[in-house]
């Protein structure tokens, strides 16, 4: 039987681990580290360069060099979140043929499901050195906030990189997997995930080895490289004050000034000051300018003052839907390197009234739990029980641009829900069932994640036909829609028109291509 690594395919960074004897054990990549950045570049002759290699031409290689594929990953290019990063990314962007966010390598575009299979197709190569055989599964993690469409497209990543995806497993779930199997005993713990590209938090009860997930909520627009881009903002605007020159012009100083902005705020939560040294950013009137300061934690921590106050919100609404209250919490877990700033602890502190737990380890204890679930799926560990839910309501659209809901946010997963509609006109032979994800009544205002148009119905009068729409959302928290006209019993005819991702032929020709 064929190993199952667990994968933590993160923002900035990845991470990958395998269960040895009922243990998860995170395993070092070719050049040593422990995680591996989630970086991919294509030289000059086409070459695929994958993590810590990419990670040293990002410099010299800006515009083939790509880094935060993740926060792309099943957005479409007119997302607001993605029109916000994108005045910072020295890569181009482009619309795929559907609108989703692209990568323009040399002109070819190329899809973010493509770069992160990269990544994984590099974690899979680091296990199969490591356990000496070949690898063909995993359990890859992906935050608790993802939707549907990002889910998938993730699953189309590890196919593309030649791995059956045996489960999508969330990221806060699995750091309190590899913390439950450590630390025995009855508790409720608060999993507080700020990685590099995305908040999470979700609220869990671990009892006689059950991990039920009792809520979760998050940001998938608030992670670390919010933080490094507020920083990359405050020092680009000096600059452009004191020398009338914009550093976000010219993408090799837009990188140098990445780079040392990501290196001042890691320094940061370990000294109160550090310098930022870029000489020769820029030319002047004058001759070349440098770039030379020195920059204290108070001014970071008030340029991501606003990033700090969002973290608030959700961890109120986890609670709110666990029924819990902070003096509930037993032990808070943080998880993500951002966790590591001293700023954003003590907002721990002040949500939950307590210090967090200091035995995990924020950069591998997802792929940990990642491993602790392929051991839980083949039968290996078999006195852990999990318990998830989803993040989101689903429904579908109705007359009036109503949403009406069909599996509701916190649902325990897998599930089965369904409703029943009726036609809305004489001699009605099909209907057109638009599926959403969102907590607004608009069904318009939430996301839209497929059409689906359900024919062959009997003709008759307006009410009289009634179609049932069943949901099945399974333990990838993917969601599987099926339609039966009532009365009959008879299953009609249903075409799916995506409204993101690859096709099934797409990722095959990418996964013949990769390997």
């Amino acid at each position: 039987m064929s190993r199952v690594i667990g994968i933590d395919l993160g923002t900035t960074n990845s991470c990958v681990a395998i269960l040895e004897a009922g243990e998860p054990t995170v395993i070092h990549n070719q050049e040593g580290g422990r995680t591996t950045p989630s970086m991919v570049s294509w030289n000059g002759d086409g070459e695929v360069i994958v993590g810590a290699a990419s990670k040293r031409q990002m410099v010299t290689n800006p515009t083939r060099t790509i880094f935060g594929a993740k926060r792309l990953i099943g957005r479409k290019v007119s997302d607001p979140d993605v029109q916000r990063v994108l005045p910072l990314l020295p890569y181009t962007v482009v619309a795929a043929r559907n609108g989703d966010a692209w990568i323009s390598i040399d002109d070819e575009a190329r899809s973010p499901q493509e770069v992160s299979a990269h990544v994984l197709a590099k974690m899979r190569r680091v296990a199969e050195d490591y356990v000496g055989e070949t690898i063909t599964e995993a359990v890859i993690t992906v935050p608790a906030y993802f939707d549907d469409v990002q889910r998938q497209a993730t699953k189309d990543a590890g196919a593309i990189a030649g791995l059956t995806v045996r489960a999508i497993i969330n990221e806060p779930t699995a750091a309190a997997l590899s913390y439950g199997v450590q630390n025995k005993g009855d508790q409720r713990v608060a999993v507080f995930d700020l990685g590099g590209g995305t908040f999470d938090i979700s609220i869990l009860a671990i009892e006689n080895g059950v991990f039920e997930v009792l809520s979760t909520s998050g940001d998938t627009t608030l992670g670390g490289d919010d933080f490094d881009r507020a920083l990359i903002l405050m020092l680009a605007d000096e600059f452009q004050a004191s020398h009338d020159v914009d550093l976000r012009g010219d993408a090799v100083a837009l990188q140098r000034l990445k780079e040392a902005a990501e290196q001042a705020k890691i320094e940061l939560s370990s000294s109160m000051n550090t310098d930022v040294n870029l000489p020769f950013i820029a030319i002047g009137p004058g001759g070349p300018i440098h770039l030379m300061r020195t920059l204290s934690r108070g001014e970071l921590e008030r340029a991501c003052r606003e990033l700090i106050e969002r973290l608030a919100a959700p961890c109120a609404t986890a609670l709110e839907l666990a029924r819990c209250t902070p003096a509930d919490i037993d032990q808070v877990l943080l998880v993500g390197g951002m966790t590591r700033m001293p700023a954003v602890q003590d907002r721990v502190i002040e949500i939950f009234g307590k210090p967090a737990h200091k035995g995990v380890n924020p950069d591998e204890s997802v792929a940990m739990g990642a491993a602790v679930h392929s051991g839980v799926i083949g039968g290996e560990l078999q006195e852990v029980v999990l318990l998830d839910v989803t993040p989101h309501d689903l429904g579908v659209k109705v007359a009036g641009d109503r949403m009406s809901v069909i599996i509701k946010t916190n649902t325990s997963i897998p599930t089965r829900e369904s409703k029943v509609f009726a036609t809305t006109e004489d001699n009605q032979t099909f209907v057109a069932i638009e599926v959403y994800q969102g907590a607004h009544a608009q069904a318009s205002k939430n996301r839209r994640l497929g059409r689906f148009v359900l024919g062959d119905l009997r003709p008759g009068p307006r009410g009289a036909t009634r179609v049932e729409v069943a949901f099945s959302l399974d333990a990838d928290g993917i969601l599987h829609v099926e339609a039966t006209e009532v009365g009959t019993g008879r299953a009609a005819s249903v075409t799916i028109e995506a409204a993101s991702g690859l096709s099934a032929d797409e990722v095959l020709r990418l996964g013949e291509g990769l390997r």
